[in-house]
């Protein structure tokens, strides 16, 4: 019955699928060209069609003139994946990578008293024989106090369990990052810290946004400082710098197609052109981000942005992932070994990087132990003789689910 309904709401939208499949083939034959014309602009004409102009979204690194394409291509295929495995192997040996996640529970129907806690997992692994890899765990209470504590003005408290967590996460990279400092003159490998948010988000410059924005900042600024690669991975992005970077690049080009997204784009094909990126591992040339909303990430000594990003096909079948990496790693020419690094992580971790699937499992709250924090709560309530009850409603409503 539940399938009747379903196809009959499809069937009658049939229309407006075929229109929005329409009005992406021919934004994508638009957007496609004006990429193409781009690639083959020499660097210098690039930059004095840009340099004077704002919310561009992205301009390409000089490297783009190298290579006369705005794909670096892999150009590395193996008969199966256990040699798939070997390599990544190779080029992890002896190598510390780290991530870090977080989750929550807010108890702001179940309790009389809103509280909340967060759990911060992080997993580093050394790649070598005669070390053990780490899964640590970081658990915080939020009282009242903490929830509610320098509110400009009035929200919701699980925006507050949310921004703790989000600074749970980066402080836990930025230790990381510090760990590693040195990393060079004792001769390691170069590490690498996998952060599982977007570097480059505008946030608001107002309440509690202000905080994210400014510990991602910072975050960036460590890595340059410690000179340790930090990688904000996005498995599934919905930015348009390139596309917005490209209309300003043409405005003769049509790109106006709201739905029409960087990944999506880079995974289309039109007319007789392929898809940008078309075999696995393969990259786009490194942009420096130059988007409206994100001034924080501009360095004020010298006008340039601290940030950019490049998109890497990681799985064969789905839109590539978008990995924004400070602008100091490019510059340092460790790019391509960090986006080596992704690759493997990317073999062993099946199209995603074993690290953040590894810190994700290591964050995660159990029903188990989410049982535990409520039993603790009504336990510490009694106890201390405070004046509030944990209900009974969220544990028979797991029950029947």
């Amino acid at each position: 019955m539940f399938r009747d309904f379903v196809d009959k709401e499809l069937k009658d939208k049939l229309t407006e699928f075929r229109e929005h499949r329409e009005r992406h083939s021919e934004a994508a034959t638009i957007i496609l060209a004006a990429l193409s014309r781009l690639a083959e602009t020499p660097f210098e004409g690039i930059q004095r069609r840009f340099e004077a102009t704002e919310n561009i979204g992205a301009f390409p690194a000089s490297e783009i003139e190298a290579s006369r394409s705005f794909v670096f291509p892999f150009d590395i295929s193996w008969p199966n994946h256990e040699r798939a495995r070997d390599w990544a192997a190779e080029i992890l040996d002896d190598r510390t990578t780290f991530a870090a996640d977080g989750s929550q529970v807010y108890a702001g129907k179940e309790t009389s008293v809103p509280v909340a806690m967060i759990q911060i997992g992080s997993f580093e692994n050394p790649h070598a024989a005669a070390k053990a890899y780490e899964k640590n765990v970081r658990v915080e209470i939020l009282s009242p106090a903490d929830l509610f504590r320098d509110q400009e003005e009035p929200m919701n408290p699980d925006i507050r369990v949310e921004e703790r967590r989000y600074l749970g996460e980066v402080a836990a990279i930025g230790d990381f990052l510090k760990k590693k400092k040195g990393w060079q003159s004792r001769g390691e490998r170069m590490p690498l810290a996998f952060f599982d948010n977007p570097l480059l988000v505008p946030f608001s410059q107002k309440g509690l946004q202000k905080s994210l924005l400014e510990a991602t900042v910072d975050l960036v600024t460590l890595s340059r400082e410690t000179e340790v690669p930090l990688v904000g991975y996005v498995d599934r992005s919905f930015s348009r710098d390139l596309i917005t970077m490209l209309a300003a690049f043409d405005p003769s080009a049509d790109c106006s197609e709201a739905s029409v997204y960087d990944s999506w784009l880079l995974n289309s094909s039109a007319a007789d052109m392929p898809a940008v990126l078309n075999s696995w591992g393969d990259r786009t040339c490194y942009c420096y981000s130059k988007r409206r909303g994100l001034n924080a990430f501009i360095d004020q000594a010298t006008g340039r942005p601290t940030a950019g990003f490049t998109y890497l096909q990681t799985m064969s079948d789905s839109p590539p992932a978008r990995l924004d990496i400070p602008a100091w790693i490019y510059e340092q020419g460790l790019l391509n070994e960090l986006v080596d690094v992704v690759r493997a992580e990317c073999v062993i971790g099946l199209g995603y990087p074993y690290p953040l699937e590894a810190a994700d499992q290591t964050a995660v709250i159990s029903t188990r132990n989410r049982e535990v924090f409520f039993r603790s709560l009504q336990d510490f309530a009694s106890r201390e003789k405070l004046d509030f009850s944990v209900a009974r409603k969220d544990t028979s409503k797991a029950r029947r689910r």
